[in-house]
């Protein structure tokens, strides 16, 4: 897998009938090492080293029902009185960050509500406040620290 524009950490890999699974440790357990999945691991364990996400209020492949319609957002992160409060979005390294990405977490939003809506592809994360009262959002700078959500 590529390098990516995150912090290495100690990765723990398998094959299974020849195929890679990455741990996983929030979920407990292996899953396929996609592109997207080598994205999320790393991104997931840079808001827990780094940014100081309590790893017990964050969940991945997150199911939601939007329209009738069986979703599933990569990563939600909660407060500690479990409301959602960041959805994540990661593509594949080679994938473009473009509208129809945040147009897709946007969605998700409809359901949720969060503050924050993150977007990563490994190589470039962009993070956004939503602002309902003015019905708009602000880009960040930089993604927060978990105690400044």
């Amino acid at each position: 897998m590529s390098t990516l524009n995150l912090p290495q950490y100690p990765i723990k890999t398998i094959k299974k009938n020849r195929k890679p699974f990455i741990f996983d440790e929030l979920r407990k357990k292996y899953v396929a090492l996609t592109p997207e999945e080598w994205v999320r691991q790393h991104f997931v364990h840079y808001l827990i080293a780094q940014k100081k996400y309590p790893p017990g209020l964050i969940a991945n492949e997150m199911s939601l029902n939007l329209n009738g319609t069986s979703k599933r957002c990569d990563t939600v992160v909660y407060d500690k009185q479990a409301r959602p409060r960041v959805i994540i979005e990661y593509k594949a390294p080679h994938i473009a960050i473009t509208e129809k990405v945040f147009a897709q977490i946007s969605r998700y939003n409809l359901v949720l509500r969060v503050d924050y809506l993150i977007v990563s592809n490994g190589m470039q994360h962009y993070c956004c406040r939503m602002d309902y009262a003015n019905h708009s959002c602000t880009f960040l700078p930089d993604i927060p620290d978990y105690d400044k959500l």
